[in-house]
């Protein structure tokens, strides 16, 4: 089929809406962007593997430590004794969120929508109960993934990331740093994004790592909020997209706004993805987002033999009406 264009989509709550464009029967609803992911690009993806390397992309659970976004630490019970016969693990105030993560559905709606259409707010109309990440669990989500390493090449060209501010990734510079990858991004491809974010976080000291874990502390760089991120990135048509920084958008929303204009976004909830992004992606396209995905061994692979592309898995939390789910994704060259 031939995706419209995100100028072309129908207006739902007086915003371009993907609801429908896959169909309103069925699962369609529930995947979004994943229907993009074919049993044809599924094929195809496997010939991608070419040498055996295989990197995994889950960060450690352990990591944030602390926990970002004022969500809380877990622990972890390990059952029996030195003599047992065998352990349990048991995981007590463990959130989805706290390292690597899949955004699913229900994590963010549109007010907007809600306000103006039926259903949730939540993409196609979704009831909140009927979203879930077991959605994706239950059917695997596999295909051809592309890296575009924002860092290395912002470096390339003097320009290189400040890791401890809002430090803005235009848009459009996805694609100048694919064009010096001499990587080409195909309909239906889930793109992998390194801003390096992760690498530096590895190298801060407790200290450091507590520090940006107190309340509204945390700054990192991110793509530039706003409606031009999410027509730049509809019109890529891509599966789904995985980023290494914590929000995919720079953080905190409208770090990069005037005051008075970020003052008139909060009093209007509905115009909440002009600093906001997120309620424009997953409520609005059906795009899922990745965050704090580790790319750093990835990236270093793809830097050495030149080749940007890999088959791509990932196997989400069979979590009934799940939020999010760690990714368990792997990159397999």
């Amino acid at each position: 089929m031939t995706l419209p264009s995100y100028q072309e989509l129908p207006r739902r709550g007086g915003l371009p809406a993907a609801w429908g464009v896959w169909g309103g029967d069925g699962d369609a609803d529930f995947f979004g962007c994943l229907n993009m992911l074919t049993p044809e690009r599924v094929v195809a993806a496997a010939g991608l593997v070419r040498k055996g390397a295989v990197f995994a992309l889950n960060w450690s659970m352990g990591l944030p430590d602390p926990p970002l976004f004022g969500r809380q630490p877990f622990t972890h019970e390990v059952t029996g004794h030195d003599a047992s016969t065998s352990h349990d693990d048991v995981l007590h105030n463990w959130n989805t969120q706290s390292s690597s993560q899949w955004d699913g559905f229900r994590h963010i709606r549109n007010h907007a929508a809600r306000a103006d259409e039926p259903g949730s707010g939540h993409f196609a109309g979704v009831e909140d109960a009927d979203h879930g990440i077991d959605h994706w669990a239950r059917r695997g989500l596999v295909g051809r993934a592309v890296l575009a390493d924002i860092a290395r090449w912002r470096e390339s060209i003097g320009r290189p990331l400040q890791y401890d501010a809002s430090d803005p990734i235009d848009a459009d510079e996805i694609g100048q740093c694919l064009a010096a990858q001499s990587t080409v991004l195909q309909e239906g491809d889930v793109l992998l994004v390194r801003t390096g974010w992760v690498g530096w976080y590895e190298g801060l000291d407790a200290d450091a790592r507590a520090a940006l874990a107190e309340p509204g502390a945390l700054a990192t760089p991110g793509f530039r909020s706003g409606e031009h991120l999410a027509e730049y990135l509809w019109d890529l048509h891509i599966a789904a997209i995985g980023c290494d920084n914590p929000a995919v958008e720079v953080w905190p929303p409208g770090a990069l706004s005037t005051p008075e204009h970020e003052a008139e976004v909060r009093a209007e909830p509905r115009r909440l993805h002009e600093i906001f992004t997120h309620t424009l992606l997953l409520p609005m396209l059906g795009l899922p987002l990745g965050e704090m995905w580790t790319l750093e061994a990835l990236a270093a692979d793809c830097a050495a033999d030149g080749r940007y592309e890999c088959m791509f898995t990932s196997a989400p939390l069979n979590l009934p009406h799940g939020v999010a789910s760690p990714p368990n994704a792997l990159a397999i060259k």
